[in-house]
């Protein structure tokens, strides 16, 4: 038998009838014989209900008296789906953040997992009790609450079965596994069986939203096997373990399976993304360091950089992304900075998408982005910007054109399913 961490999100405990639904997954699992724990997040819309409180209390919150409301939503489920295992006949009991406890940071509404204490925790299950851990929260060296950040519950999960040695962290979500593209843009899109580590970073760093990306990689860290699947299932159907959803695993794990490797894994979209244009900038050196120092230290992420050299005037054009929620902040900056700068014109368009295709298989197979550009130019859609690591390739277009880019890219390269119902 296993040792399984099972985390169900916002929209699973979204009110007591699904918390009935969760725990009756959660007996299932144990009825067969294993060890669980399960991580759980607050309602949906509870955590954005408890922030606004905050900013209505005080504009200028004190982050530390912040975690301390905001975790309250978690503490409300894992009490909750206590309660109701209880009612249905198991033995189960909540464990707080602070009393296992969950060591981290001091970085309040920010923290960063340290140690889990799980000594405590692994006595309770060997009993065949079922622990039951709110999500998102830990406790720092000042023993105050703390949170992880949004999404901070898949995070904890993956550190939960990293700390207890689990054979596997089941994250149940509102979706069945993780699909060679959004399946409500491409009703041809397939599910995978198995992702590596490397590959699911890449497609949620670049929109695709089943899993936090700091949860991925700390699974990768760690080497925890994760598998998506989805919560809302019928009372009647197989357990986890028959009808699994999509392993996030090893890539040697992925290339030991029967499953045939494609040469690309996915692809994403991202519609939070802005473009930004500094013209005319000097072309010398330390021009660049002063227009990305600012933002780097207002804490703003840019994402693509194309810098286009004129040799005849001396001079350059400069553009590059940054999340569509930091564009104001950014032109803000960078007009405070045109003289030390010295650039002409900023410029910015917030109507932009990020394309993404992802796949291991890029490492040893050339060809991938000819592919990808050909495949856009036959359909008109003009690319504004390029980016690249070893196994992604992404493309800035047109927002209009965010739908057709996905479904001409997924036929391009091979990714549709024969049978659209598969």
């Amino acid at each position: 038998m296993a040792r399984i961490v099972m985390k169900f999100g916002g929209t699973s405990m979204a009110g007591t009838e699904r918390i009935r639904r969760v725990a009756r997954i959660v007996q299932r699992q144990q009825a067969a014989g294993h060890e669980v724990a399960v991580v759980v997040s607050a309602m949906a819309g509870e955590t954005d209900r408890l922030v606004n409180f905050c900013r209505e209390a005080n504009p200028a919150f004190d982050p530390a008296e912040y975690d301390v409301v905001v975790a309250s939503g978690e503490q409300v489920t894992s009490g909750l789906l206590a309660l109701t295992l209880q009612a249905l006949g198991c033995k189960a009991r909540s464990w707080l953040g602070w009393q296992l406890p969950v060591a981290t940071s001091d970085a309040y509404a920010r923290a960063r997992i340290e140690t889990i204490d799980s000594a405590a925790l692994l006595a309770s299950m060997a009993a065949g009790e079922i622990a039951v851990i709110p999500g998102f929260q830990g406790v720092s060296h000042e023993g105050r609450i703390t949170t992880l950040g949004r999404g901070g519950s898949d995070t904890s999960a993956v550190a939960v079965a990293a700390a207890v040695q689990a054979d596997r962290c089941d994250i149940y979500t509102d979706v069945d596994g993780v699909y060679t593209t959004d399946p409500r843009i491409v009703a041809k899109a397939r599910k995978l069986a198995r992702v590596t580590y490397e590959e699911m970073l890449e497609l949620a760093s670049v929109g695709a939203k089943v899993l936090q990306t700091r949860s991925v990689s700390l699974a990768m860290k760690e080497g925890v096997r994760v598998q998506v699947l989805s919560s809302f299932i019928d009372d009647d159907a197989p357990p986890a373990d028959s009808l699994p959803g999509t392993l996030i695993v090893s890539d040697e794990e992925v290339e030991g399976s029967k499953v045939e490797r494609q040469l690309i894994t996915g692809i994403a979209h991202d519609k939070n993304e802005a473009r930004i244009v500094l013209t005319r900038v000097p072309d010398k050196p330390g021009a660049v360091a002063h227009i990305f120092s600012p933002l780097a230290a207002a804490g703003i992420n840019v994402d693509m950089i194309i810098q286009n050299v004129s040799k005849d005037r001396g001079e350059t054009d400069v553009t590059f992304t940054v999340p569509r929620a930091d564009l104001a902040r950014s032109m803000a900056l960078l007009e405070g900075q045109q003289e030390e700068i010295g650039f002409n014109r900023v410029l910015s368009d917030a109507h932009v998408a990020k394309i993404s295709v992802v796949g291991v298989g890029m490492k040893s197979h050339a060809g991938v982005a000819s592919t990808m550009f050909k495949a856009l130019a036959d359909r008109g859609i003009n690319i504004q910007a390029i980016s690249t690591s070893e196994i992604k390739v992404s493309v800035l277009i047109d927002e209009d054109e965010t739908e057709l880019a996905v479904r001409v890219l997924h036929t391009a390269y091979g990714l549709d399913a024969v049978d659209a119902a598969v």
